[in-house]
């Protein structure tokens, strides 16, 4: 079974839903010390099938294979629809895109994405926004897959220790992507990657993964001196060359610093941080549907802006601070990592 101490790296690549994550990337950080992860949350099995053999076939190293726990939603009331899809019919955004709000289902079953890890076998899975089915945990580790959930605070901690899991990932506020809290609606309490971890490290027995601003070596190094075993790496990740963000993403990432992320709703319903820019400004106080109606209904017009390379419109998922990117191949990041760490750690 996997075991942190023996990565030449402390490192996870973060799994980032949507596409970014495909086998070059997750194998070369594999190659080199670290984790190569996948986030799987909207992929259908015969894709979630394919990377996998696709990235076992460039590495031998550790592969994470990431999903959403999905929540049961029921579709708002007329009136909210309404209100919804009027704010962004309203923006000012010309194209062929579409606005339907989807009836069902709003997203895919979790035991069928769960089908080709089970036949494939990466090292690790992990969830985000809750906890899965206990029988998902139980296959996994029949299989000697190790399993980690993401925590924001002590009690969803808790609760994935006693659901079972193998280790936590501790996301502080500064990550970049969607916030993994177990009820969206909850009262967050906002703790950084660091002070998480600490809190975690007191009230847990099982490993902490720390995530959240996690930009070069000697924040690794912070992170394992908070009492962390790995680092979970995203928006480092995201300029590399064998990374699939957009080129506007990438762009964005690198020259538009003066911007900072921010939390949204407006992309998907659930709150996510990412790079300020006129959506998110635009569809700020205004009604969305619940996360994954109002994921789904912004989608043709986020691929239409995709292939327009607007990164106005696009939701251009970022860190806290992405001002700290490097464009470099995966190879070379993780040899100035693995540097930085060794220094930082003397």
């Amino acid at each position: 079974m996997f075991n942190f101490s023996r990565l030449e790296v402390p490192i996870i690549q973060a799994p980032m839903a949507g596409g970014i994550n495909n086998p070059k990337l997750a194998s070369a950080v594999a190659n080199y010390g670290g984790v190569g992860s996948f986030g799987f949350a909207y992929s259908m099995p015969q894709k979630i099938s394919e990377d996998l053999v696709a990235t076992r076939a460039l590495t031998k190293g550790p592969i994470n294979a990431n999903f959403f726990v999905f929540s049961v939603v029921d579709l708002p009331s007329q009136a909210i629809q309404a209100q919804a899809t009027e704010a962004l019919r309203a923006l000012p955004f010309e194209g062929d895109y579409s606005l339907a709000i989807p009836q069902s289902p709003f997203y895919p079953d979790i035991e069928e994405q769960l089908n080709p890890v089970w036949e494939h076998c990466p090292e690790i899975v992990t969830f985000h926004f809750g906890i899965p089915p206990l029988r998902a945990i139980e296959k996994a580790h029949s299989l000697g897959i190790v399993v980690g959930i993401t925590a924001t605070n002590v009690q969803e901690a808790q609760m994935i220790e006693k659901a079972g899991a193998d280790f936590i990932v501790a996301q502080g506020i500064e990550a970049g992507g969607h916030r993994g809290m177990f009820n969206p609606d909850g009262a967050d309490e906002k703790l950084t990657a660091i002070d998480l971890t600490k809190k975690l490290v007191q009230h847990c027995s099982i490993p902490i993964v720390c995530a959240g601003a996690i930009m070069d070596g000697a924040d690794i190094a912070n992170a394992l001196k908070a009492g962390a075993v790995a680092a979970q790496l995203g928006t480092a990740f995201l300029c590399c060359d064998e990374s699939s963000a957009s080129p506007a993403h990438k762009d964005y990432l690198l020259s538009q610093h003066g911007r900072g992320s921010v939390f949204t709703r407006g992309f998907s319903g659930r709150l996510a941080r990412g790079i300020e820019n006129e959506f998110i400004r635009l569809m700020q106080d205004k009604a969305t549907l619940p996360f994954p109606l109002q994921n789904t209904m912004t989608a043709s017009l986020r691929q239409l802006a995709a292939k327009m390379n607007n990164g106005e419109f696009q939701s251009l998922w970022a860190g806290q601070e992405y001002a700290k990117t490097r464009n470099l191949s995966a190879k070379d990041l993780m040899l100035a990592l693995k540097k930085e760490f060794l220094v930082a750690m003397r």
